[in-house]
């Protein structure tokens, strides 16, 4: 089922192409601070995008080149509704531990901090402007960055610098996140979001379930013993060699074509 475009409301969607899909945070007069709106709009859109079959790569970022995201809105947590900032299934903003076998990459602009910070880490690869600022300053409120933001921080960059950001709330800008392995790219201002469609395309042109296995599977194998690794490896590898993507890449080798990838 195609999965329609979302014009309006907190969380916009749009097919960029043919099989990549761009999905934008629209608070900005709210600098995109999760409220519980945003929260059930952004589950709707993961679950929406998840189901349609003709999506390969999904890509995250801001209406506002100032902002990719403030965190949690303290507006709504004022007013007692907290427990809306995040979803039974998918956690806080209704993303970051939602359940996605799609590649999801963050193209980030501005201010990414406390849980704008941890909507970026969700994601599987980042590019980052020259302007972007990561933080997680929860710290400095007597509180613990508990939305994925501590244990994917530490997974993800030297433990050393993991350590500080943690321990200072202080943040990193864009260079220093590339530097360190946050960011794959690292872009002028203003260009996040083109660079971040150049790399969905190129992986749009690949199998989308040897995509999606070979990223679960590197995913799953973190921290694992070799063994582990190689029975993660093993079990991907048996599901997709069922598929007919599977046996297409080596006909279209063979046939000196390109392959036709049909997601199935």
């Amino acid at each position: 089922m195609q999965f329609e475009n979302v014009t309006e409301g907190p969380v916009l969607f749009e097919r960029l192409s043919a099989h990549v899909g761009l999905v934008t945070l629209n608070r900005p007069e709210k600098r995109n601070a999760v409220n519980p709106e945003m929260a059930s709009a952004l589950e709707r859109i993961v679950e929406g995008t998840e189901n349609d079959l003709d999506i390969w790569v999904m890509i995250l970022t801001s209406i506002d080149d100032r902002v990719f995201c403030a965190g949690a809105d303290l507006g709504a947590v004022a007013a007692g509704k907290a427990e809306g900032l995040e979803t039974s299934r998918s956690g806080f903003a209704g993303f970051v531990y939602s359940t996605r076998t799609k590649p999801w990459i963050a193209a980030v602009e501005g201010i990414a901090v406390a849980g704008g910070m941890e909507l970026a880490l969700a994601c599987d690869m980042l590019i980052a402007s020259e302007n972007a600022r990561f933080g997680l300053p929860e710290v400095k409120r007597g509180l613990m960055a508990a939305a994925g933001g501590i244990h994917r921080i530490v997974a993800t960059v030297p433990r050393n610098i993991a350590s500080e950001l943690l321990a200072t709330g202080e943040p990193m800008d864009g260079a220093a996140a590339f530097r360190w392995g946050l960011a794959n790219r690292l872009t002028s201002p203003g260009q996040a979001r083109a660079e971040a469609t150049k790399l969905a395309e190129a992986i749009a042109e690949n199998s989308p379930l040897a995509v999606q296995r070979t990223l679960s599977a590197g995913r799953e194998s973190l921290g694992q013993t070799d063994g582990a690794g190689r029975a993660l490896v093993a079990r991907h590898l048996s599901a997709l060699r069922q598929t007919e993507d599977f046996r297409e890449g080596p006909r279209a080798f063979v046939e000196k074509r390109a392959p036709i990838w049909k997601g199935r």
